[in-house]
């Protein structure tokens, strides 16, 4: 009897999980102003393989607004541990409100298998109706930011590929977003692949264009559903700038298949390991070695553990200096890794520079890849063997470098002499040397008269005022008065060659130097001094732009736009002050 109602509970929970119907009508806040874009999303989510959608979503009255854009996705996945299917359906409507007030938002009805599934209805207020005197005042609610992930069902560590995109009704605008920032979050590792923008793709009813802004590559580090947090990127106007953020996606992460080698850490695509030494000497005892381990191949390459060398007694290894030629591929980040060791050998002979084994997880085959434990094996020597193994030529080199670097020798000069034949006398040499002679004798004259007039001219300024103390100070901030141009244009080219770290650097010499001139040491005093000597408006924007390159140095991706972006606002503004 037990058994029996045991059986009957656990048919009655299969019964009530199984072909489960989620449908919800959402907005982004519930309180707009008169400029704000209303955000509607709908999810519709389908637990069960049986489940049916019959229509499409049945819209409530949207009279009261203008819909400015509209988009759905569709993601199918299955739940790692039910292994049920999931279908979730997602659209989202953007809606520009027609007048003030508590609007209220009917439900939206569904069909699925027969039966009607319907919303809750709610309000949201709009407050007053702003007029849009000028594009540049709205903007940002007009251009609208959308990440896309095609691929939502990955192994762990398995790259995923993200496109962002920028839509607007006005073309313009697309131009002016920029400053992208990816996503950043600890269970995934971004990569960027190009922040190269596409031509403008115009909407087919003409509403909204698009234009692809950047692609990179998502490296999920652990297993189940990974939601992807938003892009975010700002709208530069003349008079303001905006922030804007993408939608968030969520992925399937799948866990990795059980029964991994020993030597497998996070390794998912297709790599080779090689180990080998790159000193050109003799291997010899107590001397250092360069030992590098190279990792090649395609996958979450920036991102795996690498292979250390293991200890032993017979030599000491020091901590790598990691260096890696990384790029973009068709499966994952690919080139190569170095880490480079120094091992020391701590006896002679036959020795075994061992790697801790190495494994990785092939995900186009789905199975793991034990490359094994790679070993270097060197045969070292004693001091006294490399001497007797070097040639006669080579010790006579040593004896005599070792010599010259110990011995204080003085510097001897050895003349050879020889019996020279009488000649005939050369008048041609007896000319060039008398024509030397007065070439000389000449330049002697015009440096004298030069000497002449330095000493009247000498004179003639030593009765000169000596003028007062402002005076002084401006001949002064004249002679310490550099050329920025030449600063500006080497600016540009580290712009142009995306050597953004010498940049910075260059930046903060022509800011020390453009102090300089006004006798100024710190940025907080050069600010007061330029909002009594310039203007409390130059001082602001003195202040807003070190701000600004503060971000961008610090920004932990750099783009050229940016750069180029805050590099106009430096010329502007130090040609202002430097006049």
């Amino acid at each position: 009897m037990k058994d029996k109602l045991i059986y009957i509970l656990l048919t009655l929970a299969s019964v009530i999980t199984y072909g489960q119907v989620n449908l919800s009508l959402d907005a982004d806040k519930t309180e707009y102003a008169g400029k704000d874009i209303v955000n509607l999303t709908i999810v519709l989510e389908l637990n069960g393989s049986d489940l049916v959608q019959q229509t499409g979503f049945q819209l409530p009255d949207l009279s009261k607004f203008n819909i400015i854009g509209s988009g759905s996705v569709t993601n199918t996945v299955i739940d790692p541990a039910t292994n049920t299917l999931i279908t979730q359906k997602v659209s989202r409507i953007a809606l520009e409100p027609k007048k003030k007030g508590k609007i209220k938002i009917g439900s939206v009805l569904v069909t699925v298998n027969n039966k009607i599934y319907k919303t809750e209805p709610f309000d949201v207020n709009i407050r007053d109706i702003i007029e849009k005197k000028s594009l540049a005042s709205n903007t940002s609610n007009e251009v609208y930011l959308n990440m896309e992930i095609e691929d939502r069902d990955v192994y762990q560590d398995q790259p995923t590929v993200a496109v962002l995109k920028v839509y607007s009704r006005n073309m313009d605008n697309l131009r002016k977003v920029k400053n992208i920032r990816l996503p950043q979050q600890d269970n995934i590792n971004v990569h960027p692949i190009n922040f190269n923008k596409s031509e403008i793709d115009p909407s087919d009813n003409g509403n909204m264009a698009s234009q692809i802004l950047a692609v990179f590559m998502v490296f999920p580090n652990e297993a189940g559903y990974v939601e992807v947090p938003g892009v975010s990127a700002s709208v530069s106007t003349y008079s303001n700038k905006n922030k804007i953020v993408s939608n968030k996606v969520k992925i399937n992460v799948r866990k990795l298949p059980e029964g991994a080698p020993d030597g497998f850490k996070n390794a998912v695509g297709n790599f080779n390991v090689s180990v080998y030494n790159t000193t050109k000497e003799k291997p010899e005892a107590k001397k250092p070695l360069n030992v590098v381990v190279k990792v090649a191949g395609e996958g979450n390459l920036p991102d795996l553990v690498l292979p250390k060398i293991a200890t032993s007694p017979d030599y000491e290894v020091f901590a790598p200096k990691i260096t890696s030629k990384v790029s973009p591929g068709k499966t994952g980040m690919k080139g190569e890794i170095l880490a480079n060791y120094v091992v020391i050998p701590n006896k002679s002979g036959a020795i075994s520079i061992k790697m801790e084994p190495f494994a990785f997880f092939d995900p186009e085959n789905k199975e793991y890849v034990d490359v094994g434990q790679r070993i270097l094996d060197v045969h070292t020597f004693s001091h006294d063997q490399v001497l007797e193994s070097r040639s006669t030529v080579e010790k006579v080199n040593e004896y005599t470098n070792n010599l010259l670097e110990t011995v204080d020798t003085p510097v001897l000069k050895t003349t050879s002499f020889k019996v020279k034949e009488k000649s005939k006398f050369h008048w041609s040499i007896l000319l060039t040397n008398i024509a030397i002679l007065l070439g000389l004798f000449v330049v002697y004259l015009l440096f004298k008269t030069w000497q002449k007039k330095r000493t009247l001219v000498r004179e003639t300024v030593s009765q000169k005022p000596l003028g007062s103390v402002a005076e002084t100070e401006k001949e002064i901030r004249e002679l310490l008065k550099t050329d920025i141009n030449d600063y500006f244009g080497y600016l540009e080219n580290l712009k142009d060659n995306g050597e953004y770290e010498k940049f910075f650097i260059t930046l903060e010499e022509l800011d020390q130097e453009i102090r300089n001139q006004y006798f100024q040491s710190s940025v907080a005093e050069f600010k007061t001094f330029l909002e009594k000597h310039k203007g409390s408006s130059v001082a602001e924007q003195y202040g807003r732009l070190q701000q600004k390159i503060q971000m961008e140095k610090y920004s932990p991706v750099k783009s050229q736009e940016g750069i180029e972006e805050l590099l106009k606002t430096i010329v502007n503004l130090y040609s202002q002050i430097s006049k």
